[in-house]
């Protein structure tokens, strides 16, 4: 009974669930568009793959193809299970259809070339009876919408695994299902020849996207079969940032000039006066309870952030790979280097902003700064302290931190102190009032180019890069902080050695190296270890090279690009969105060919480079004026004598 009285209250008040579920934040499809979509036709959507079939039960009990249903028509496929609660689950999809079926009725030529389905996850209980119910007032001259379910479990597992849907059942601690289901929702949008044109998650799961790529298809289609648009398949010939390999723009006299005007000619900021004042893009720095910024915090953070001798061999600082002047990244270095030349698997990402994230980390393995420092310092292939007790030992027995931390805190350096101070420096490196911000939060129509402008639109509309990269109404992160597969790591697991390998001399001076010289050795300095992402923290196949989306302020000073560093310069990582990322069994739904043309690639680089903020200039003078660390200082043999009392 509950499921019936719960099938008809949806269906008689789906057009008020907008004001109904007003304790959760709403998925975009239960508000108005926040953006104009690209006009339909002046775009492609790619073939993803054929859509799979199996038999089905209408709600007439009648066993049916799948395939059959489609009908030669357009179709949305979404699966569902009739006793779902999550607002932005399944009554989300429900209600995305209602609405694209009234829009679709006000349109009868586009309306009754387009299929609505959807497939119950749940056949035990979801009947064809429960399902007709569920679509009562569904009916319409106009636009077919069925309501479908299988004859059990075994026979829904084909269509789970063609359309790549996984659903964990839940139980209750006597074994029982309590009606629920834990799934991702996804809705296929597929062609007449029964192939997968887009996939929708919650993100972008909204009425007027639906309508618009129907429209674009059937006006593909209509037109003598050609495609509208002719896109670039030319591929990036940028060479890969490989250590010492990266030169692009370090010769021009821009360059030059500036460098010689900013390097080692520091001038201390306030940086506690920039951490506290709120930038324009950026949101206001909030702090925990167990929190607190102030000037000494931040310059013994400051201190030990530039100290080499806070490694193991007094070589490695963290600004070794977190450098000012490349936007506190590196952009000479595919992947960071550490202690000793030992390898790191993963680029050095930039630590400015760091203080609005909650995630860190590629793998978002750590969720403060204060845990996160840790990391390199302990890492044997990064700064390689054998323990955090030794690094305290270290700290104290150096004659320029005496008294020191007991200034700040009021004793001597520990684990908490150490962490919380290299915590305070990095959340003062806040860096907003971009281009992008005077003209978007700003209201100065001339901060950005035309060319910007127009790939702001297409960063938010055609190429959907605001899937993951979100702008929010007062400001700005560009990241949605979740973790995706985009096939680089994939590709980087699946990697073999080529015949021959270029090997960098020195500068300008390489060889081909033949690689079966090395074959049956047992190393080789450029095989890289399987990188499987967030799968090494969950141990969840379906993790396997899962990795953070980053946020893209300051993103045209912060090359290379990608958790691996594989990608040189903006335009191969707008190319390589473009072209769909790189198939594998887990990636990410949100990935499919763009079918952007040249000049879209170059616009939405153009509007990535407005990203800068205003301040950088002001961070990297104060980075050169802090000291980077002397072993010898008073006594050449304090280092010998007092290292360690062990």
């Amino acid at each position: 009974y509950f499921t019936l009285i719960f099938i008809m209250l949806f269906n008689l008040n789906v057009e008020a669930q907008d004001a109904t579920y007003t304790s959760e934040v709403l998925a975009p499809g239960w508000t108005k568009l926040t953006f104009t979509p690209p006009n339909p036709g002046t775009y492609t959507l790619a073939k993803y793959k054929k859509a799979a079939d199996a038999l089905v039960f209408d709600s007439k009990a009648k066993q049916v193809s799948l395939h059959n249903v489609y009908d030669n028509k357009v179709t949305l496929l979404n699966f569902m299970y009739t006793t779902c609660t999550d607002v932005n689950g399944c009554p989300l999809a429900t209600a995305v259809f209602h609405k694209l079926k009234k829009q679709l009725e006000s349109n009868p030529e586009i309306g009754k070339q387009v299929n609505l389905l959807s497939v119950s996850f749940d056949p035990v209980n979801d009947t064809p009876e429960i399902m007709k119910l569920y679509g009562a007032g569904s009916d319409s001259d106009i636009v077919d919408w069925k309501f479908l379910t299988t004859d059990s479990e075994k026979s829904l597992d084909p269509l789970l695994k063609g359309y790549n849907q996984r659903i964990i059942k839940e139980y209750d601690e006597d074994g029982k299902y309590i009606g629920s289901i834990s799934h991702i929702l996804r809705v296929f949008l597929i062609d007449k020849e029964k192939n997968i044109r887009n996939i929708y998650s919650v993100s972008f799961l909204h009425p007027d996207l639906l309508l618009n790529d129907i429209r674009t298809l059937l006006h593909n289609k209509t037109n003598n079969g050609t495609q509208i648009i002719k896109t670039s398949s030319a591929s990036s010939k940028s060479q890969l940032a490989e250590p010492g390999d990266y030169r692009e723009g370090y010769t021009s006299k821009e360059f030059v000039s500036k460098t010689k005007s900013l390097r080692r000619s520091g001038k201390p900021a306030d940086l506690l006066k920039i951490a506290q004042t709120r930038q324009l893009g950026l949101p206001e720095l909030k702090l925990k309870d167990n929190q607190t910024l102030t000037q000494g915090k931040i310059q013994l953070g400051r201190k030990m952030f530039f100290d080499r001798r806070l490694s193991h061999t007094d070589t490695i600082s963290c600004a070794i790979c977190h450098v000012a002047e490349m936007g506190f990244a590196h952009n000479e270095l595919r992947t960071a280097v550490g202690t000793e030349g030992r390898s790191v698997p993963r680029n050095a990402p930039t630590v400015l902003n760091t203080a609005f994230l909650s995630r860190l980390f590629h793998d978002a393995r750590e969720n403060t700064l204060e845990d996160q420092v840790w990391g390199p310092l302990l890492a044997h292939n990064e700064m390689d302290n054998p323990s955090p007790g030794y690094l305290i030992n270290k700290i104290k027995a150096i004659p320029d931190y005496k008294g020191l931390f007991e200034k700040v805190y009021g004793k001597g350096p520990n684990m908490e102190s150490i962490s919380e101070s290299l915590a305070a420096y990095q959340r003062s490196l806040v860096s907003g009032n971009s281009p992008f911000d005077q003209w978007y939060y700003g209201g100065r129509s001339n901060a950005i180019s035309n060319k910007a402008k127009e790939g702001f639109e297409i960063f938010t509309g055609k190429g959907t890069c605001i899937t993951c990269h979100t702008i929010k109404k007062e400001y700005a992160l560009f990241t949605d902080e979740k973790l995706h597969n985009t096939g680089i790591g994939y590709e980087a697991s699946m990697f073999k050695e080529p015949p021959t390998k270029k090997i960098i001399l020195a500068p300008g001076v390489e060889i081909d190296v033949d690689t079966s010289s090395y074959a049956d050795k047992k190393f080789d300095a450029h095989i890289v270890p399987n990188d499987l992402g967030l799968y090494a923290i969950t141990q969840d196949p379906n993790d396997r090279w899962k990795f953070r989306t980053p946020s893209l302020r300051n993103v045209a000073i912060t090359a290379p690009y990608m958790h691996n560093g594989s990608l040189s310069t903006l335009k191969d990582v707008v190319e390589f969105y473009n072209k769909g990322g790189i198939k594998n069994e887990v990636l990410s739904p949100l990935m499919f060919p763009l079918n952007l043309s040249e000049s879209e690639v170059e616009s939405v680089v153009e509007f990535l480079k407005t990203l800068t903020g205003s301040n950088i200039d002001e961070l990297i003078l104060d980075a050169d004026a802090a000291p980077i660390g002397d072993v010898s200082l008073e006594d050449p043999n304090w280092f010998h004598d007092n290292k360690l009392n062990y």
